[in-house]
């Protein structure tokens, strides 16, 4: 059970942190000009492609990357979409280990849904409703 509740925990402290560090990735970007869009067009592309087939098992988490998936690359500016889809990739690598472990799956669902309304708030700025 703590071990568990460790887990549900640091997920959603890196949730926290990719919703907080959005504002300063976009001023890093925006100020750097434009040697960085070119580069951060081609990084979201292919980690996209290489992740976007796989899905979690558990519908709360699959349907939540994919909505936020959808809202990045349709939403955000692409200088700060690279943060973005890197984000996706850690989520959909460790929930789909957690959601291969019998004992972390059945809490899965809940820690999807608590990063969806974290992400949510954060990504209303951008028009994002999930």
């Amino acid at each position: 059970m703590l071990r568990t509740s460790i887990l549900i925990f640091s997920l959603l402290c890196a949730a926290l942190l990719v919703g907080c560090s959005k504002t300063e990735t976009s001023n890093d970007n925006n100020s750097s000009g434009g040697s960085k869009p070119g580069s951060a067009a081609s990084s979201p592309g292919s980690s996209t492609a290489s992740s976007s087939g796989e899905k979690i098992g558990v519908p709360e988490c699959d349907d939540f990357i994919a909505k936020y998936d959808a809202c990045v690359s349709s939403k955000v500016p692409e200088t700060a979409r690279a943060q973005y889809k890197a984000s996706i990739a850690e989520w959909r690598k460790s929930w789909k280990q957690l959601a291969e472990n019998p004992a972390t799956k059945s809490t899965l669902a809940a820690a999807c849904k608590q990063a969806a309304a974290q992400q949510a708030a954060a990504l209303k700025s951008y028009g994002c409703s999930f």
